[in-house]
């Protein structure tokens, strides 16, 4: 089931995906579909099965994969002539960017990472990366530059070898985009991202 923040007047719509520990209800998720949808995405949520049951640990890739397409089909009637953008927090982007590089979801305007799991924290050679080149929809990653999963730096070396893919560094960010006190506050940190996200999502989206 999914859950709709609705734009007024919208000019695309997003199903964006949790990260592995907090579900459709954490504050991350709910603040950025409330944002978003000011900012013209109507943007929907929902939780992955083993999260809906209670479960801390996900499911496997196939299983949270068929949960995703579940999602984008439930959400194309629920937008009519919006383009259709997927992606999510950390793990729910990852499984966002497995569905779109197997094909077989539709037509898709692109794709959103919040924090791209590229590995687990101080294992970088265990690389989540093989099936991106596959994706032919934009993609835009936004990372911090302290990201434990994948800085920025190690998402910018991927780019050349991606069709089409734009980075959005959060400076000193770390894998949640906390920065320290120094580098700003956090609302006015998680504003600029969204801003990002929309203007590259206005960019994007189909004519």
């Amino acid at each position: 089931m999914l859950h709709w923040y609705t734009a007024d007047n919208p000019f695309a719509a997003l199903v964006l995906a949790h990260g592995a520990g907090g579900g459709q209800t954490s504050p991350f998720m709910v603040n950025a579909g409330r944002e978003l949808a000011f900012r013209g995405i109507s943007t929907a949520t929902f939780d992955f099965d083993y999260m809906a049951q209670g479960r801390r640990a996900p499911d496997a890739a196939p299983v949270c994969e068929r949960r995703w397409r579940r999602a984008i089909e439930d959400a194309r009637p629920a937008a009519p002539g919006l383009p259709l953008f997927i992606g999510g927090k950390s793990f729910g982007g990852r499984m966002a960017s497995h569905v779109a590089s197997q094909g077989g979801a539709g037509t898709l305007a692109g794709l959103v990472f919040l924090g791209y799991p590229l590995h687990p924290p101080g294992k970088p050679q265990q690389r989540r990366d093989a099936h991106l080149p596959a994706i032919p929809e934009p993609m835009l990653f936004v990372q911090g530059s302290r990201d434990t999963f994948g800085t920025a730096d190690e998402i910018r070396e991927l780019l050349p070898g991606l069709q089409r893919a734009t980075l959005h560094e959060v400076a000193e960010g770390d894998h949640g985009f906390k920065v320290p006190k120094r580098a700003g506050d956090p609302s006015t940190v998680m504003g600029a991202i969204l801003d990002a996200v929309a203007a590259w999502a206005r960019q994007s989206a189909p004519l």
